[in-house]
């Protein structure tokens, strides 16, 4: 069987003169380049189903006249690569990692700020915001009035993604009450403001954050480093030399003592090796130099 034919049956429904192999494999080409990500033939539904949405309202007939117009239109290239990147998070996932801060770094940056020092964080890939909120509550802390205190310091939290419909929603600061389950409940009542079904995140906790639109393969304007890092399930799409180079420029951006977390599934390879040290479960720490 050809490689068009295997593609027509594991695409039943979809026309070839619609949507086929070389469109597939164009759009696969597109996101790698742009983005790091793998799309294997196994994709080909997902990527119709992204897709297709966008192929109707640009007004073109067949997703290789809409793989013409992304090479040319880069706000629609930007909006397609949105489409396919997936943006399934939670509050408190992989709870261990908020636990080991709170434990072992969250002190440490106490003691660095009432030396008068700085903080800064990063979540490097930060979806919807759930990551990066609640990273922020647990180092607030459960004590609000304690917490109120940290705030005032010099604190900084960059949240960055690829996809600007999830910095939108990040923004928002706004969740379901029942969506903030997983979260400790000190910490839901420090620094959420319930409204009915809903809940927003508390001003004093927004005010620490700066989001960004930013494409993790291309230039970082960010001059500094930053005392932690958390980039989880993002390198899931990317294949191994990406994600080595990644994790390297990541390392770079982290001084001694700084903290990587990564996926439960993402492991820390490549040069990157030389420089950080497993502390943890997908828990990384920069050496001294």
């Amino acid at each position: 069987m050809s490689v068009h034919s295997a593609f027509e049956v594991a695409m039943p429904g979809v026309s070839p003169g619609v949507y086929d192999a070389a469109d597939f494999q164009a759009i696969s080409e597109i996101a790698h380049r742009e983005v790091g990500i793998v799309l294997p033939p196994g994709k080909a539904m997902l990527v119709y189903s992204r897709l297709a949405p966008l192929v109707r309202d640009s007004g073109c007939q067949t997703f290789a006249a809409y793989v013409m117009r992304i090479r040319e239109d880069t706000a629609e290239r930007t909006r397609a690569i949105c489409a396919l990147t997936t943006n399934h998070t939670f509050f408190y996932r992989e709870s261990h990692h908020f636990e080991h801060f709170a434990r072992e770094i969250r002190p440490r940056l106490i003691e660095q700020l009432e030396r008068g020092g700085r903080v800064r964080m990063w979540s490097a890939g930060c979806s919807s915001g759930e990551e990066v909120w609640s990273l922020v509550m647990t180092l607030l802390g459960p004590d609000r009035n304690a917490g109120l205190q940290l705030a005032r310091r010099d604190i900084r939290v960059l949240a960055s993604d690829i996809a600007t419909h999830a910095i939108t929603k990040a923004q928002a600061a706004r969740y379901r009450q029942e969506d903030l389950n997983p979260v400790p409940e000190p910490l839901r009542r420090a620094w959420t403001v319930p409204d009915g079904a809903e809940a927003t995140i508390a001003p004093e906790a927004q005010a620490l954050l700066r989001f960004r639109h930013l494409n993790l393969l291309g230039d970082w304007p960010m001059a500094g480093t930053f005392d932690v890092i958390f980039c989880r399930n993002v390198m899931i799409y990317f294949d191994t030399p990406t994600k080595e180079r990644l994790v390297a420029r990541f390392a770079e951006k982290l001084p001694p003592g700084g903290h990587l977390y990564i996926g439960h599934s993402e492991r820390v390879t490549g040069p990157a090796l030389g420089t950080l040290a497993n502390t943890g479960p997908t828990i990384y720490e920069r050496r001294a130099a």
